[in-house]
C-alpha cells in the first residue's frame, strides 16, 4: 500500500450539540454508559456475562496467561467503545479517560504482530489459520472496527499510535487480497471493513485505501463463490457447530453481484453496514452503477422492510430480512445494530443527494429503535426491539419468543449493540447537517453550534431546538461578515405545515425542494430564522399488505412514535380498541421517565380481556360469550421509553374501531 501522509485534525464535530432533549443522553453516555461499559469489557460487572475483550488482548500482548475468551468478534467491542471515546474526547478533553483509553491502545499495539496482523482469536485460538474462514470468523469486520476506533481517537487527540496500528494492518490487508499472484481474491463474511476504510482513507489522505474498499464490495458475490471455494480448502469445517457448512449465500449479501442487488436479503446489520460502505465509494469514485444499487437497496427496506419504529430484519432466524411487508410485531428481531446501521446508511445517502425522506427515516430510527435500546439508567440494553410483547410468553418457554426479552439486559455475551450506541450517541453531531457546495442542509433538528465550510466561505450555525416535544427551531448565522449561503431545513414527514420568520418578519411562499425549506440569501452576523412546524398527533396505518396491523394504527407525534405499555394500561393490551372518532390530548409529564410527553385518549375494551380473562371461567372456547365493549382511557407513551419501570406487556400497534 502507499505511504501513509498526515491528514489535517479535526477539531470539531459537525455540530457541538448543546440541546436540552439531547444533553441527557450524551452525558448519561459520558458518565454512565462508558464508564460502565469499560467494567464490562474489564468482566468486573456482577451478575453479567463476562466479556472477555480486555483479557483477550491482554492475554495476546504477553500480559498475561490466559486461554481466549468470548465469541470470535470480541475484538470488535474493544474498538467501538474506542470510537466512543474519541468523539467523547473531541468534544471535551478528559485527562483520565483519555489515560484510560492511552494504556489499552497501548497493549493492543504490543499484540499486534510484526507484519500487522490483529486478531486474539486467531492469535491465542488458532494460531496459523489466518484468513482461513472469512466466511464465518469476522477478522475483516473487527479490523474494520479498529480503524473506524483508530480514526476517532486520532481525530480528536491527535495521537498516532492507534492509528498507526490501524494503517500497518490495513497494509497488510491489501498485501493480502486483490487479484495479484498468490494475493486472496475474497472478502469478509460480515461487512464493515469497507466503510472503515473508507474512513481511514479520508483520515490520513492515503487513496489506496479507498481502492481497497472499492476492491472488496466489487468482489462480493462474484462467481464462483468465494465462501464456497473457502469452505472446500478448508474441508467444509464450520466456526460455529459441528458438522459441515451450508452457505446460504443471500445471508452474505454474496447471492448477486452488490450492483445487481435491489431486495435487502440476509443479516440486516450485514446489508446496511455494506449499503454504507456501497456509498462511501461511490460519492468518492462518482460510480453511478453503485449509487443506483444504493438507491434501490434503499427503497426497497425503506419502502417495504421497515417498522414503523425505523428497525429493521423482521427475522430472528439469521437475524435477517425477511420478505416484503413481512412485519410481526410480537416476534420482531429489530436488532439495535441494525437501526445504527440504517442511521449510518442514511447520512451517506444524504452525502450523495440530500433529501428530506432520508433525514426523516434517520430520525425515525434515532429518536425510537437507536433510544429504545438503553434503558434510561444508562446499565441496561436490548438486543431485540419488538413492537409488541407479552412476557408470560417470552419467559415460559415459547422457543419462537426466545430472542424477545420484556426487560433491558445488563450486558450479554454478543455484546454489539452497547458500544454501537455509545459511539453513535457521542458522535450525534455529525448526522445533523450535509453540506454540499454552497448549500447547509440541517437534516436533524438538534440545538447546537457548527462550523461549515460552503463555497461562499466559512459559516457558523448556531440552533436551537425544543423537539422532539414541540416544533419550534431557530438558526442563527454567527458571522464575521456577510457570506452568500443556501439554508435547507428539511420539511419533516410528521409536520402538516409551518410558519417561518426571518429577523422577526414573517415569510412565506419558501420553496421546497428534495424534501427541504430552502432560503438562499446575504447571511450577516445576527440573522435569525425561526421555523414553526405543526406537530399533531397522527394515526399511521400500514401498507394493506402488512397483514400482522390490519386494522391497527399506531400512533405519532412528531418524531416520536407512542405504544400503550401495562404500567399505565393494566393487562391484556390485545383487548384495548381505539374508536376512529376519539379524541387524542397531549400532557406534558416532568415527573414521568426523565420528562416526557404522553398521550390520552377515550378508548374501549373488550369485557373479557379486561377482567384478565376471570369471568370467562375455565372453558378453553365457548359459543355463548357476549362480547361487550368496555369504556376504558388509554395512555400512550414514547416508545422507546418503554420497559424503564420494570416487566409488563407493551404494543404499539392497537386495534382501531371504525364505525359506519
Amino acid at each position: 500500500m502507499g505511504q501513509t501522509k498526515q491528514a489535517e485534525i479535526k477539531g470539531a464535530s459537525s455540530l457541538q450539540v448543546e440541546d436540552p432533549f439531547w444533553n441527557g443522553y450524551r452525558s448519561l453516555v459520558r458518565d454512565v454508559v462508558v464508564p460502565y461499559q469499560w467494567e464490562a469489557l474489564n468482566d468486573r460487572v456482577a451478575g453479567a456475562e463476562p466479556s472477555y475483550a480486555v483479557r483477550n488482548m491482554k492475554a495476546a500482548a504477553g500480559d498475561l496467561n490466559a486461554e481466549f475468551g468470548g465469541f470470535v468478534f470480541q475484538d470488535s467491542d474493544l474498538y467501538k467503545w474506542l470510537e466512543a471515546v474519541g468523539y467523547l474526547l473531541r468534544e471535551r478533553r478528559d485527562p483520565e479517560l483519555e489515560a484510560i483509553a492511552d494504556e489499552l491502545i497501548e497493549t493492543i499495539e504490543r499484540a499486534q504482530e510484526p507484519d500487522g496482523y490483529l486478531n486474539t482469536f486467531y492469535a491465542l485460538k488458532e494460531p496459523g489459520k489466518r484468513f482461513t474462514n472469512l466466511t464465518e470468523c469476522h477478522e475483516l469486520y473487527c479490523a474494520g472496527h479498529l480503524m473506524e476506533g483508530a480514526v476517532s481517537y486520532y481525530e480528536a487527540t491527535g495521537k498516532r499510535r492507534l492509528l498507526d496500528v490501524a494503517c500497518r494492518f490495513a497494509d497488510l490487508i491489501g498485501r493480502v487480497f486483490g487479484h495479484g499472484e498468490g494475493q486472496i481474491q475474497g472478502y469478509d463474511g460480515h461487512q464493515e471493513v469497507e466503510l472503515a476504510l473508507a474512513k481511514l482513507a479520508r483520515a490520513t489522505g492515503n487513496e489506496s485505501y479507498m481502492a481497497l474498499a472499492k476492491y472488496f464490495i466489487d468482489e462480493r458475490g462474484a462467481k464462483p463463490s468465494f465462501f464456497e471455494a473457502e469452505a472446500e480448502r478448508r474441508g467444509r469445517t464450520t466456526h460455529w457447530h459441528k458438522g459441515d457448512i451450508t452457505i446460504d449465500h443471500a445471508y452474505f449479501q454474496a447471492h448477486l453481484p452488490v450492483r445487481e442487488q435491489a431486495v435487502a436479503a440476509g443479516h440486516a446489520v450485514r446489508v446496511v453496514y455494506m449499503c454504507a460502505g456501497m456509498a462511501d465509494v461511490a460519492k468518492e469514485t462518482g460510480d453511478e452503477a453503485l449509487a443506483e444499487a444504493c438507491e434501490r437497496l434503499w427503497r426497497n427496506i425503506t419502502d417495504r422492510q421497515m417498522y414503523v419504529t425505523g428497525s429493521i430484519g423482521s427475522m430472528a432466524s439469521g437475524e435477517a430480512f425477511s420478505v416484503d411487508y413481512d412485519l410481526p410485531n410480537d416476534t420482531a428481531y429489530a436488532e439495535t445494530c441494525a437501526s445504527i446501521g440504517l442511521v449510518f446508511f442514511a447520512k451517506r445517502m444524504l452525502e450523495l443527494k440530500p433529501r428530506g425522506e432520508v433525514a426523516d427515516v434517520m430520525e425515525r430510527a434515532l429518536y425510537n429503535t437507536v433510544l429504545a435500546g438503553m434503558a434510561q439508567d444508562g446499565r441496561s440494553f436490548f438486543y431485540v426491539n419488538p413492537l409488541e410483547v407479552a412476557p408470560h410468553v417470552c419467559d415460559r418457554g415459547n422457543l419462537g419468543f426466545n430472542h424477545v426479552k420484556p426487560i433491558r439486559q445488563e450486558w450479554f455475551g454478543c455484546a454489539c449493540c452497547p458500544p454501537n450506541i455509545a459511539r453513535l450517541l457521542s458522535s450525534l453531531g455529525d448526522y445533523a447537517y450535509t453540506v454540499q457546495g454552497g448549500t447547509i442542509y440541517s437534516n436533524l433538528f438538534i440545538g447546537g453550534s457548527g462550523t461549515f465550510e460552503t463555497t461562499g466561505g466559512s459559516v457558523k450555525l448556531k440552533q436551537r431546538s425544543s423537539l422532539p416535544w414541540s416544533g419550534e427551531v431557530e438558526y442563527e448565522a454567527e458571522l464575521d461578515h456577510p457570506i452568500r449561503y443556501e439554508l435547507a431545513v428539511r420539511m419533516p414527514g410528521w409536520s402538516t405545515g409551518y410558519a417561518a420568520k426571518l429577523n422577526g418578519e414573517a415569510l412565506a411562499d419558501l420553496p421546497v425542494i428534495d424534501g427541504y425549506i430552502r432560503i438562499d440569501r446575504q447571511w450577516s452576523g445576527g440573522d435569525r430564522l425561526e421555523l414553526s412546524f405543526e406537530m399533531p398527533v397522527q394515526r399511521v396505518r400500514s401498507h394493506p399488505l402488512v397483514r400482522y396491523n390490519a386494522g391497527k394504527v399506531a400512533l405519532q407525534r412528531g418524531p416520536l412514535v407512542y405504544c400503550l405499555e401495562e404500567a399505565d394500561n393494566g393487562p391484556m393490551l390485545s383487548g384495548m380498541m381505539l374508536p376512529a372518532e376519539a379524541t387524542l390530548r397531549e400532557e406534558r409529564r416532568s415527573d414521568l421517565l426523565g420528562g416526557i410527553m404522553i398521550l390520552r385518549g377515550d378508548a374501549l375494551r373488550s369485557n373479557g380481556p379486561a377482567n384478565d380473562g376471570r369471568s370467562w371461567g375455565t372453558s378453553l372456547y365457548r359459543n355463548d360469550w357476549d362480547v361487550r365493549l368496555e369504556p376504558a382511557a388509554a395512555t400512550f407513551i414514547p416508545y422507546y421509553a418503554w420497559a424503564n419501570r420494570g416487566k409488563g406487556e407493551m404494543a404499539v400497534w392497537v386495534k382501531e374501531l371504525v364505525r359506519h
